[in-house]
């Protein structure tokens, strides 16, 4: 007879071995766990089968015979006791945290709520409805596929260009996607889109979530939808409205369509909150799991949650079991997935250790030391809703962060707010004052002057106030304070000086971006003037007011369109633009400083100039024979080794010449004498296209620069 399979603890999750499913599921809670099998998303319950295993809270069993495709969902006996913050109901059907895909709708029901409805604010009395009928559920998968030469791109972060897109807004109206396809997985991976991409020159996407997410109940009651996806139920299933048939299969395919030309994928993950909401949210998966275990409970009030997301709960990363969750979950998405690196969503909350946020905590640590996690791309939100959370520069060594003060004083420079030129030159410098400490780099600022929470960029210079009364709270969500100019009308408007203002001021926010040190970050759709009509809070907006409108483009479009490629070619050209160790000041043995910021007259700045309030012209020379360290592991490379070849600490590059004048007035800039004082004019967003009157033409003396322009000037170095 042959030996009956009892299973194993580890790997978490439902894994197919070929000849059946092991099942394991952490509870510290249970007294006993059930699989529940399904024959259809809608069907009742076919079989159960009760995991009568257990090793260190992990429930565990085999169902020999069960394939691919198979549907399941949990459920979980143990104790309800609300004011100690347990919440096991075997009534509630639950979702596996570790589900790999998810199938069928979920349908809004009283029936998702574990205490009574409609119960006093302080009941406590435990809902019997069952909710097997009005829950998605978990599909058993089989990870093989043909991922043939598939390899990461691994750019260096000096060279890369973060595009951040969301996978249905993005291809939803393209004329060139074929109709099926259109919003999918699948629909990214389309040639033409994929074409444009390159184009561009990006070199990286950041994907807006796409974990299984959930639509509010509020939302789906006022005919809206969750659109942005920042509200997760499941951390190892792709978003299934995102596929035609299999969101796994898909999104892989994505992926090797995507490294193909080699772009790199990067995941907007939402690691600090879930679907479920406060005490008074429904029941999904990790209430009815193991509530302590998951979430942060409020210190003086265990039914109640401590709540630093402004999304009613607050993932626990620095229990162990959440740490494993989450590792084993990055891990997958690398591995399984082949992503390239991870945007973490209000990333201070995962660091929060005792209340504050530690830099050191369990799960930074973990990545730190993990052989694949430590080698992708990590990026922070860094800073969240709590006492303490705005961390910019926080982070540890190996991450990247969301820069906000970038955004926000590129903003306020160029919307006219006195005093913020002296706060600019530290933004084009890659923001030293932030990271210089701890190993920290330039690229490790993500500078961005727009991104899908706030304005797009073409309503950024087209509103002054917000206009989100299509939200349904009447205008009152989203930002206040967005640090734009409407340039002399709100909205749209047929007054040409006013129109003509708003495009130099795009190209003047664009060529601040993509010429400061750090890592640049575009928003899908910037590059052809996208509008969301004045709303600055899209995140339900699952319509035209938020998906690319691509065709047809007006020939302002079109400009645009060519003007943003261009200044991702002319930075990729130019290794002075793309330092991986800050300015020092200092001058080389021939006498020249890497960078020395000049007055229009041509002296260097003083510390007096600094300190004018109306100082409104400026330029910066930066030399292009001394840029500093450039190199970075390759793919071939181990990482923790030495470098294959020592690193080159004077790459030649042409010097770059940039004049700044945020005045009305032109100004005429007087030219450095650096070798000669020939300079090549290279950019001039008085232009439409940006292309300066004298482009390639080398001038010597004065150069006028327009007013609200930028002009760049280049030099060979030798």
């Amino acid at each position: 007879m042959p030996k009956r399979r009892i299973g194993r603890p580890y790997p978490l999750g439902a894994t197919w071995g070929g000849k059946g499913v092991n099942f394991a599921v952490y509870s510290s809670l249970a007294r006993a766990v059930e699989v529940c099998l399904f024959e259809a998303p809608e069907a009742p319950e076919c079989r159960r089968v009760e995991l009568t295993h257990r090793r260190y809270h992990v429930w565990y069993g085999y169902v020999p015979g069960l394939k691919p495709g198979a549907l399941y969902g949990l459920r979980v006996h143990g104790p309800w006791a609300p004011e100690r913050g347990h919440l096991c109901n075997p009534r509630k059907l639950l979702l596996d945290p570790y589900a790999r895909a998810l199938v069928g709708p979920l349908t809004w029901s009283g029936a998702h709520y574990g205490f009574v409805p409609d119960a006093d604010e302080g009941s406590t009395a435990c809902s019997i409805e069952d909710n097997a009928g009005v829950l998605p559920k978990c599909q058993v998968v089989d990870d093989r596929f043909d991922w043939g030469h598939d390899r990461p791109p691994r750019t260096p972060w000096r060279d890369t260009v973060l595009y951040e897109l969301h996978v249905k807004g993005y291809t939803q109206l393209h004329p060139e996607v074929p109709p099926h396809l259109r919003g999918t997985y699948l629909g990214l991976a389309c040639p033409p889109v994929v074409d444009h991409l390159k184009r561009l020159g990006v070199t990286a996407v950041e994907l807006m979530p796409v974990h299984a997410f959930v639509d509010d109940q509020r939302l789906v009651e006022m005919g809206l939808r969750n659109y942005w996806g920042y509200n997760p139920i499941g951390y190892f299933a792709p978003e299934p409205r995102y596929a035609v048939e299999d969101p796994v299969r898909e999104f892989k395919q994505m992926v090797k369509a995507l490294h193909e030309a080699g772009i790199e994928v990067i995941l907007d993950v939402v690691y600090n909150h879930t679907a479920e909401g406060d005490h008074r949210g429904p029941t999904f998966s990790f209430k009815g799991l193991d509530n302590p275990t998951y979430y942060r409970l409020h210190p003086e009030q265990s039914s109640r949650y401590a709540d630093v997301t402004g999304c009613g709960n607050t993932v626990d990363a620095h229990h162990p079991a959440v740490v494993r969750l989450i590792m084993d979950s990055l891990r997958y998405w690398v591995t399984q997935m082949h992503v390239d690196g991870f945007r973490f969503d209000l990333a201070s909350a995962l660091g929060r250790v005792r209340g504050r946020f530690d830099p050191h905590c369990a799960l930074f640590n973990a990545i730190a030391q993990d052989p694949v996690l430590s080698q992708v791309k990590l990026i922070a939100e860094p800073w969240d809703l709590g006492e303490g959370g705005y961390q910019v520069g926080g982070f540890p060594a190996g991450w990247a962060e969301w820069n906000g003060q970038y955004r926000d004083t590129v903003r306020g420079f160029w919307c006219g707010q006195q005093g913020h030129l002296a706060a600019l030159s530290e933004r084009l410098c890659g923001s030293s004052d932030l990271y210089r400490h701890s190993g920290r780099l330039p690229t490790d600022s993500i500078n961005f002057v727009t991104a899908h929470d706030g304005f797009t960029l073409h309503d950024l210079v087209s509103y002054n106030d917000k206009h989100n009364e299509a939200n349904g709270e009447d205008n009152r969500d989203g930002e206040n304070h967005n640090r734009s100019w409407n340039c002399g009308a709100e909205g749209p408007t047929d007054d040409e000086v006013v129109n003509a203002l708003r495009e130099r001021q795009k190209r003047n926010l664009l060529a601040t971006l993509f010429l400061s040190q750090g890592t640049p970050l575009l928003l899908a759709g910037d590059e052809i003037g996208r509008t969301q009509r004045g709303n600055n809070n899209a995140y339900c907006q699952d319509n035209e007011v938020s998906w690319v409108r691509w065709q047809p483009l007006t020939p302002a479009q079109q400009l645009l369109c060519d003007y943003v490629r261009r200044l991702i070619a002319f930075r990729k050209a130019q290794p002075t633009l793309r330092r991986t160790c800050f300015f020092e000041g200092e001058a080389d043995e021939a006498g020249h400083k890497d960078i020395t910021w000049l007055t229009a007259q041509g002296e260097e700045m003083r510390p007096e100039h600094w300190q004018q309030p109306n100082l409104g012209a400026l330029a910066a020379m930066i030399c292009g024979w001394k840029v500093g360290p450039v190199h970075e592991p390759g793919p071939e490379e181990d990482p923790a080794g030495p470098p294959a070849s020592p690193p080159d600490d004077r790459t030649v590059g042409d010097s770059v010449l940039i004049l700044i004048n945020e005045q009305h007035d032109p100004v005429a800039f007087a030219l450095p004498p650096l070798r000669g004082g020939l300079w090549t004019p290279r950019l001039d967003t008085r232009t439409p296209s940006g292309v300066p009157a004298g482009e390639g033409t080398p001038t010597q003396g004065r150069y006028v620069v327009a007013g609200r322009s930028i002009a760049v000037l280049t030099q060979p170095s030798s």
